[in-house]
């Protein structure tokens, strides 16, 4: 009995935490396009410097979410009153690093299909 009590307050738990958990929204490269058109948003690409000196999405910002100082930076160079538009290769990484940003209180939107997703539709990248 005191091993059934202890599984069921266990569940109720997890639940409860996972309820708490926020989901990041994604967007399509379109619905990203006219976000980003917008003075408010913070633009910023998640990919190496090296990926990022391939191609950008105009006025993005670059760090680098596979570095360990990660947050330290996007702290340091974000608003956290201004929602961030967030994007990487795939889509993978960013929706990473959105997570890591909304956990840290940040307002975040993640590009669905990443700067491939952003090419394949059409959009510009600036190449540096």
């Amino acid at each position: 009995m005191k091993n059934l009590l202890m599984l069921l307050l266990s569940v109720v738990g997890f639940q409860v935490s996972a309820c708490g958990q926020k989901t990041v929204p994604e967007m399509d490269a379109a619905q990203f396009h006219s976000l980003i058109q917008r003075d408010s948003v913070q633009l910023v690409d998640v990919r190496t410097a090296e990926e990022y000196a391939e191609g950008k999405i105009h006025g993005a910002l670059n760090i680098n979410v596979l570095e360990s100082n990660f947050m330290t930076k996007a702290e340091k160079l974000l608003v956290k009153s201004r929602p961030i538009a967030v994007y990487c290769r795939s889509g993978k990484r960013s929706l990473n690093a959105a997570k890591r940003l909304l956990a840290a209180g940040f307002d975040v939107i993640n590009l669905k299909g990443g700067i491939i997703g952003w090419t394949s539709a059409g959009f510009p990248v600036d190449k540096e």
